[in-house]
């Protein structure tokens, strides 16, 4: 398959449009990082606790983010760690070192496991409760995105847009299916979401795909981006960011393309919303939140896809993810802080700097507190109340 040139991808996954970047000097300027204005915090962002969670990765390779279930958050280092630590106290309940491994794709969780894969094509399963290796699998080509696994079933996506269902005993492979790649795409993968019955995950080509966990068969498709344009570059549709399950209803969003709702159990289409984005969406208070491809974020209502509010003052800095957390939608940026926003209008009422390293990784949340993981490998948890 082809790929997109090396620094090219960089640039599109960094927030810069191909046009900007093929335009020179002069476009660069115009999509410099917006600087950081004065505003009276509305909140107090509080630090409850920092641990190491390994080598941390290359920001341009932001592959590795951590995972949160039963009252615990695992992460991941590029050079082999796996960790596990309390997340109520960050105590690190054990660490697991993977030997000569560039891991780039995690952390996955369920079934009991922990699931990163790595440069090599290798699917490592680690046990959740004692980080003992379980298995082992050579799937051939790289993991660049987080797998996910129910009691039976481990779902995994490749760099070449193949989706395989492994058997979560043994690693075994039971089913595969490929999708159709474009010629050029971006350097990044959805991961896959994986319910009690079916596995979803969206590819390169802009569609969404529904397929039995068990069996791999194909349940529903749906296209959410159509490519537009003359050249390759232009015709992009890249769907990386993993679908977001809320209330049986999925949202998913594509590059140079479109927002999507459609329903869990046929794929029928509920809303699209022209909209440009590389990473999963947030969910909260019956809104979608969207950090769009340069940097701007932006709100929908759930059940229409009506924009509600967008908030432009973070543009370029190569934000993360979106997070609802505690009533407060929460996004990190490349310089290593984290800026926390008003759900209702989008306004900006904390911030605190994390790292200097900054911070690539998507962030979780289990409801009251959010984990980020910068750039250096450190976990940290934090708490916002109003002041």
């Amino acid at each position: 398959m082809k790929k997109l040139p090396l620094l090219l991808c960089l640039s599109l996954l960094s927030g810069c449009s191909w046009m900007k970047f093929w335009e020179g000097d002069d476009a660069e300027s115009k999509v410099a990082p917006a600087k950081l204005t004065s505003f009276d915090e509305e909140i107090r962002i509080q630090r409850l606790w920092a641990r190491s969670a390994g080598s941390g990765q290359d920001p341009l390779f932001s592959g590795l983010v951590p995972a949160i279930a039963d009252g615990r958050v695992y992460a991941a280092g590029s050079k082999g760690t796996v960790v596990a630590v309390s997340a109520a106290t960050g105590e690190v309940l054990w660490r697991r070192e993977l030997d000569e491994t560039r891991l780039s794709g995690g952390v996955g969780h369920g079934g009991g496991m922990v699931l990163v894969g790595d440069l090599e094509g290798r699917l490592h399963a680690l046990d959740a409760d004692t980080g003992r290796l379980l298995w082992e699998r050579f799937l051939g080509s790289e993991i660049i995105s987080a797998p996910a696994a129910n009691d039976r079933v481990v779902a995994v996506q490749t760099v070449d847009d193949t989706l395989l269902g492994l058997n979560a005993g043994d690693g075994s492979q039971l089913w595969q299916y490929d999708a159709e790649t474009p010629n050029l795409t971006l350097r990044g993968t959805s991961s896959p979401l994986v319910t009690s019955t079916m596995a979803i995950t969206g590819f390169a080509n802009g569609k969404i795909v529904a397929l039995n966990a068990g069996t791999g068969s194909l349940l529903w498709e749906s296209r959410v981006a159509v490519p537009k344009g003359r050249t390759e570059l232009e015709r992009m549709v890249d769907i990386d960011g993993s679908p977001l399950l809320a209330e049986d209803v999925v949202y998913v969003t594509s590059y140079q393309g479109r927002a999507a709702a459609m329903s869990r159990g046929t794929g029928r289409e509920l809303w699209l919303q022209e909209i440009s984005s590389h990473q999963q969406p947030g969910y909260g208070l019956d809104q979608v939140y969207i950090t769009e491809t340069d940097d701007t974020l932006t709100a929908l209502r759930a059940n229409s896809g009506q924009v509600l509010w967008s908030n432009d003052q973070l543009t370029y800095r190569k934000l993360t993810a979106p997070v609802y957390v505690n009533g407060y939608v929460a996004v990190a940026d490349a310089d290593g802080y984290l800026h926390v926003l008003s759900p209702v209008d989008g306004r900006l009422v904390g911030r605190t700097k994390v790292d200097g390293s900054g911070v690539s990784s998507a962030m979780v949340t289990d409801g009251e507190s959010l984990y980020v993981l910068d750039n250096d490998g450190d976990i940290k948890a934090y708490s916002l109340k109003a002041r």
